[in-house]
């Protein structure tokens, strides 16, 4: 009987710890309906002399030209569409490889972020980094990915990371389809840009948009796990895509209060319903011994 005391306690301990770790969220909830009622609207961005032009303009589920002509880090045409139709997401990255922070600042970042994740470059999904700077050669390209490769340092991955060189035309269709804004310093001959990625599907759509330099390992896998529409990743993430939620205004992946209470409600159920039977089977199997015992006795 102690046993059984003791494991009913653990039980219930477990049920309660559970719906406890819940009562955050739902507070957290509350508070945004009782402070607002619905989403903000976002702040007027007045932009400062100089990067009038230089931001992001989401266009998710937009479909990026597949016709656009590039040359790879070896001088080889290719078009984007080489890229796509093979069931991978895209991580598209753009920026220009004579940039002398921000764009290597991002492309560290990304390579720290990826590492993390379990999934393999040129197996689960693709990057491709274009330049926006039409003067750019493809030995510069080239260059970058020696260093960026070396960085990553997993074998055999080489293949799934893409430095792009173009003309100007070709550029701005690009950049135009996804929303990225740059403008050049004539004074500084230097580029103003954003620093995001951006992630399209197997089918050449915008997906999502992630900012910064550094990226969240987790946000990086739930996005690419969303921009496959799910042919890569595990029940996990199926799960983590259903209590998180990607919001475009942060480029992040905020938890859903109500999907999680959801999850919890049905967690404490099967805990609960477990534990019942669990606890009849017990009773069943202690009074058939014990009118054996009282069948013994008789005979």
């Amino acid at each position: 009987m102690r046993s059984k005391s003791s494991f009913a306690n653990s039980i219930a301990l477990a049920a309660f710890l559970l719906l406890l770790s819940a009562a955050p969220l739902f507070a957290q909830g509350a508070r945004s309906l009782m402070s607002g009622g619905g989403i903000m609207s976002p702040p007027v961005n007045q932009r400062p002399p100089g990067l009038e032009f230089v931001g992001i303009e989401q266009h998710l589920n937009a479909e990026v030209p597949a016709n656009l002509e590039f040359k790879d880090e070896l001088g080889n045409p290719v078009k984007l569409a080489g890229y796509f139709g093979h069931g991978r997401p895209v991580i598209l990255n753009l920026g220009y490889y004579q940039c002398p922070m921000l764009c290597s600042e991002l492309l560290q970042g990304l390579v720290g972020s990826m590492k993390a994740l379990t999934f393999d470059l040129g197996k689960d999904f693709d990057v491709v980094t274009v330049s926006f700077d039409p003067r750019e050669t493809t030995e510069m390209a080239a260059a970058k990915k020696r260093d960026i490769m070396k960085r990553y340092g997993r074998a055999n991955s080489d293949q799934g990371w893409h430095f792009l060189t173009g003309k100007a035309d070709q550029i701005e269709a690009l950049t135009k389809a996804v929303g990225f804004q740059f403008q050049f310093d004539p004074k500084t001959e230097q580029y103003a840009h954003a620093a995001a990625i951006v992630m399209l599907t197997p089918d050449h759509r915008v997906s999502g948009y992630f900012y910064g330099v550094e990226f969240s390992p987790k946000d990086l896998r739930l996005g690419l796990v969303q921009a496959s529409q799910n042919r890569i990743g595990n029940i996990g993430d199926q799960v983590l895509l259903y209590c998180y939620h990607y919001d475009p205004r942060t480029g992040k992946y905020g938890a859903v209060v109500s999907n999680i209470l959801k999850l919890t409600a049905l967690a404490t159920m099967l805990i609960l319903g477990t534990f019942m039977f669990v606890m009849f089977r017990a009773d069943r199997h202690s009074d058939q011994r014990t009118a054996h015992g009282e069948l013994g006795r008789v005979k």
